[in-house]
């Protein structure tokens, strides 16, 4: 079990979402950086689809109440375990009355936190994630508070007492940590109403510099910069959106729809971003910046191809360290 000391700004039970629902009217929610939530639950001994917590810029105090094995992924929000950096990209053992706090942002925006076996969350519609603004799923639909407290799932018979038996508290390797930049070049496709902006626009998309808006959240990130006009306005029928479509409402700066974006909209389509460079886009804090750069439908499916080769690569060699080290 583990105790929210602290919450810290927003931290919340995700996992990768509640798919197949969006034709009903409900979001799926989920991770914002699906990657490093994967490789935090595969460095934990989970499933990649387990619950992790979500951390978000300013991070909880978390006192474990009993042994665990946990790993932390994604942006580098300073993690420390009983007042000692804690590195991430790594597995490690948690003696009971361990205290994990967070520090000062020094790259990306979110941290995930896995632990072994798990959450012991209720399943709605098929998933863990919680949807903040509904107040559905996660930890009674809403961010964790100060003195909450978490059930973990048990683990099989022995495998806790097999890493509890190591005379270090951490394996000896870790995984490459992802590169977040404070100014990324994301990858993007032309989307469906492209060819209604005009020239000027269709050129600006990938030659300017935009901005996150302070107004940003994990619905969608606004950003500020060179304003897009379509070349004449027309009323559009709403239709469906996904995780890093961008669209263009009628004050002319872009917005990238993330986890916790609506099921349709109504503006207009300028791109869809490459789903491998989405954690890019959700690791940006308000103020960085991001610049667009075009890329075909099958160069990106073929990004994605390879992360996901690269993905079931690092399950295969972190099962056989962990069995080494165990």
């Amino acid at each position: 079990m583990l105790t929210i000391r602290k919450s810290g700004l927003q931290t919340a039970v995700q996992d990768l979402g509640r798919t197949g629902f969006q034709r009903y009217g409900v979001i799926a929610s989920g991770v914002m950086d699906p990657f490093a939530h994967r490789i935090a639950n595969l460095l934990a001994g989970n499933a990649e689809t387990a619950a992790t917590l979500e951390i978000a810029l300013s991070g909880p105090v978390i006192e474990f109440e009993a042994d665990h094995f946990i790993a932390i992924c994604g942006g580098d929000l300073s993690p420390s375990l009983d007042g000692k950096p804690l590195t991430m990209w790594r597995g490690h053992f948690v003696r009971k009355g361990s205290i994990l706090s967070f520090g000062e942002p020094k790259r990306g925006a979110r941290s995930y936190v896995a632990v072994a076996g798990s959450f012991d969350i209720p399943v709605v519609m098929d998933s863990c994630s919680t949807y903040l603004r509904a107040g559905i799923g996660g930890f009674h639909g809403r961010a964790l508070k100060n003195g909450d407290s978490l059930q973990t799932l048990p683990l099989p018979a022995g495998r806790l007492e097999a890493l509890k038996n190591q005379n270090a508290q951490a394996p000896d390797w870790l995984i490459p940590p992802a590169r977040y930049h404070e100014q990324p070049i994301v990858r993007m496709m032309p989307g469906r109403q492209f060819t209604l902006f005009n020239e000027e626009s269709r050129t600006r998309i990938f030659e300017e510099t935009f901005t996150v808006s302070a107004s940003s959240d994990r619905m969608g990130y606004r950003l500020e910069g060179a304003e897009l006009a379509l070349e004449k306005q027309e009323e559009l029928i709403s239709e469906a959106v996904a995780f890093g479509s961008v669209q263009v409402p009628a004050d002319g700066n872009p917005i990238v729809l993330l986890a916790d974006r609506q099921t349709t909209g109504g503006y207009p389509k300028i791109g869809q971003v490459a789903a491998v460079d989405l954690p890019l886009i959700s690791q940006l804090k308000p103020g960085e910046s991001l610049k667009f750069r075009h890329i075909s439908v099958h160069d990106a499916q073929q990004l994605y191809i390879e992360q996901e080769q690269q993905i079931r690569q690092l399950k295969i060699a972190i099962q056989m360290k962990r069995e080494e080290w165990t």
